[in-house]
């Protein structure tokens, strides 16, 4: 091999040694001391906006999209260190965002979802939410996702895009939410008779609310029964507590008087007889 070659390559190698050798270092450094700058100010920001009146929502978005612009900072002054002009960061960002947007439409939708969100305030982290055949209380809010937690501790993560352009059912947003019973009986049935037992059941809960009273009427005459309708209000958060106890109250005070909740029946006429057959029952 030629020695002249050789030793060119060794110059070569300690000039770029030379040149690039401390700027790499410096780089490093940079590295280093950026991560733990990075981590030292999340921590600020994490015990600022706890101590702060900020919702939780917000607070989660805050702090994802602090690491996202902390880290590209870092980036950035790494390559000047190197050597990497800022035009040529503009460039690169430019023709990497242009590559990036069209590979990652959705995550922008669904950082744009976010923002939507955040603004616009359909739900906030702690709400009881209905939305894409979904149910369960909002656990985060971050700048891609949110996630809920439903009622059989199943965690589901939901792209805020869909979640932005979706029927989003919020069932705590208000303080008070009203428990709708339904009963049926039979066609004889006096509503004088029914009306006070079931309006007592239900006033004997314990935190079923003054004002609105609960109020029963009849909802809808059929063909064999009527339908009648028990309403209460409650606080949002005791919904479902207090729907499952008012209902058994309810079939208790009927049954301690007497009153059957109706059960369909059918005549079968053969021979010019008919007898009546009771549904509830086998064959």
């Amino acid at each position: 091999m030629d020695t002249s070659f050789i030793e060119t390559l060794k110059n070569f190698l300690k000039e770029s040694l030379f040149q690039i050798g401390p700027k790499l270092i410096y780089s490093i450094v940079a590295f280093v001391v950026g991560i733990f700058v990075i981590k030292l100010v999340m921590r600020v920001l994490k015990a600022t906006l706890k101590k702060s009146k900020v919702e939780l929502s917000l607070k989660t978005f805050v702090e994802s999209l602090s690491v996202f612009l902390l880290y590209g900072l870092l980036f950035t002054l790494i390559g000047s260190i190197l050597g990497v002009k800022a035009t040529s960061f503009l460039a690169i960002f430019g023709a990497a965002g242009i590559a990036v947007g069209l590979a990652l439409q959705g995550s922008l939708a669904n950082f744009a979802g976010g923002v939507l969100i955040l603004v616009f305030k359909p739900f906030q982290v702690g709400d009881l939410i209905h939305v894409n055949n979904n149910l369960g209380f909002v656990i985060k809010i971050d700048i891609l996702y949110t996630r809920i937690e439903t009622f059989d501790g199943r965690v589901i993560t939901m792209p805020n895009g869909n979640v932005a352009n979706s029927d989003v059912d919020n069932r705590t947003m208000n303080n008070l939410r009203r428990v709708d019973l339904t009963f049926k009986f039979a066609l004889a049935t006096k509503m004088e008779t029914i009306r006070p037992i079931i309006l007592e059941a239900m006033k004997n809960h314990s935190i079923v609310e003054k004002t609105p009273e609960p109020d029963v009427w009849l909802d809808q005459i059929g063909e064999s029964e009527l339908q009648v309708t028990a309403r209460s209000w409650v606080k949002s958060t005791e919904y479902w507590p207090t729907y499952w106890e008012q209902l058994e109250a309810v079939k208790k005070a009927l049954d301690e008087n007497g009153i059957e909740i109706h059960i369909p029946r059918r005549v079968v006429f053969q021979g010019g007889d008919y007898k009546s057959t009771d549904l509830s029952k086998k064959e």
